[in-house]
């Protein structure tokens, strides 16, 4: 099997075309049932990146307004590994990601016999690779429109379902102009207006990744996704519906890595007859060909290791992390992980990096931290409370709309009892 090398820069899909396609897709014949036209709605907005403390440390004096007419939370825990493409499935399912089965924004199916790449089309838009069930397929099946801009997974069948209203992803839009097409679905007919929408901003992630997270450039995306949400609040508030509710999360944080020494991958691995090993930067999974030498292939490493990392066999993983063997139902993660520490990462030679890193646990590592804020009739005013795993924001929109969770998840209604009137 050929081995895949790929650093990931930033979130940005090249599906190699020459023209991009930008056009709406619209799912044709649906309508809202009688009981869902009475439902609240719903928006859930993700800026890729926006670190915990984002909003004081460049004073997003919009965000921070809005928070204070609802709710907002310390931090908000991403699922390991603090990645893109698994945070936002973990996100909209309520699944950690070895239960859903996204594990990386890069992996390997043994079972299929292919890999899944955040930056093919085919894969992002094929259901086949996603497990839970998304909010969006959630809702259709339950007579509740939806729609969504570009979040991670929507223009695929996942469960069976794609939203009412969905784009092919692209970075062709402004955050001003992906508001606008936001208001455009609240304007539509009663019938056939999405009580669900979801909505991605790529910004702050991808100036973190190329700048930093000090940087100048970054701080300038905060303020313009902060603009942005400025601009959504206010042309809501002038269609003059009522319960109307935002959710502002982000996947992950970010932090600064040292580029200059970065961690020289282990030379044993690079034997292609006996392992595969999958390279994130901030994590390293390695798959051992054959089971019996599991064992002592982990002996080897864990004697040569280095200061700067750690090595566990899959099995014992850190149980807070979800990412053990127990939790690998897709089988896609591999017997050995190399764990960096910040801000370290593993670098192939030859390989460029980015200055700013996201991946590494958020118990260790504060700067992984992700935002939280919502506010709208459903929710408390005024109010802080701690840190919570992403896998219970899940609920808190099933508990606003109304619907009926069909699968196990693994978020609980306990955030939701906190902060919901």
């Amino acid at each position: 099997m050929k081995k895949l090398f790929i650093v990931v820069f930033s979130v940005i899909f090249i599906f190699g075309s020459a023209q991009t396609d930008t056009a709406q897709v619209v799912v044709p014949n649906r309508k809202n049932s009688v009981e869902a036209l009475s439902k609240p709605y719903v928006i859930l907005i993700s800026a890729d990146g926006f670190r915990y403390d984002y909003l004081k440390k460049y004073n997003a004096t919009n965000i921070l307004k809005l928070a204070e007419n609802g709710v907002s939370a310390k931090a908000m825990i991403p699922s390991f590994p603090s990645i893109t493409f698994p945070n936002h499935w973990s996100l909209i399912t309520g699944l950690y990601p070895a239960h859903h089965g996204l594990i990386d924004n890069y992996f390997y199916d043994y079972k299929k016999e292919k890999f899944y790449a955040m930056s093919s089309k085919e894969n992002a838009e094929d259901g086949s690779w996603y497990g839970g069930i998304p909010l969006w397929s959630l809702a259709e099946k339950e007579g509740m429109l939806s729609a969504s801009m570009m979040w991670v997974g929507s223009a695929s069948d996942a469960a069976g379902m794609r939203p009412s209203y969905y784009y092919h992803y692209h970075e062709k839009f402004t955050p001003n102009e992906k508001v606008d097409k936001v208001i455009d679905w609240l304007k539509l007919p009663e019938e056939n207006r999405p009580h669900f929408i979801s909505l991605y901003f790529p910004e702050v992630d991808g100036a973190g990744h190329r700048f930093g997270p000090d940087a100048p450039e970054t701080e300038k995306a905060v303020h313009l996704v902060d603009d942005a949400m400025k601009r959504l609040v206010e042309k809501v508030k002038d269609l003059g519906l009522k319960n109307v509710n935002f959710i502002f999360v982000a996947d992950h944080g970010m932090i600064k890595v040292d580029t200059e020494k970065p961690i020289e991958i282990p030379e044993i691995l690079f034997d292609k007859t006996r392992f595969d090993f999958y390279n994130s930067q901030t994590l390293l999974r390695v798959v051992v060909k054959n089971p019996s030498e599991i064992k002592s292939v982990f002996r080897v490493l864990k004697k040569n290791k280095t200061n700067d990392y750690e090595v566990f066999l899959d099995k014992r993983f850190p149980r807070k992390l979800n990412f053990a063997q127990r939790d690998d139902r897709f089988n896609r993660i591999g017997q050995i992980i190399l764990v960096p520490k910040p801000a370290k990462i593993f670098l192939e030679k030859g390989k460029k990096t980015s200055v700013g890193k996201h991946g590494y646990s958020a118990y260790e590592v504060p700067e992984m931290k992700a935002v939280f804020v919502a506010f709208g009739p459903a929710f408390k005013q005024n109010k802080e409370i701690g840190e919570f795993q992403n896998v219970n924001v899940f609920p808190i929109v099933t508990d606003i709309l109304g619907l009926k969770i069909t699968a196990p998840i693994d978020g609980t209604q306990k955030v939701a009892k906190e902060i919901l009137k």
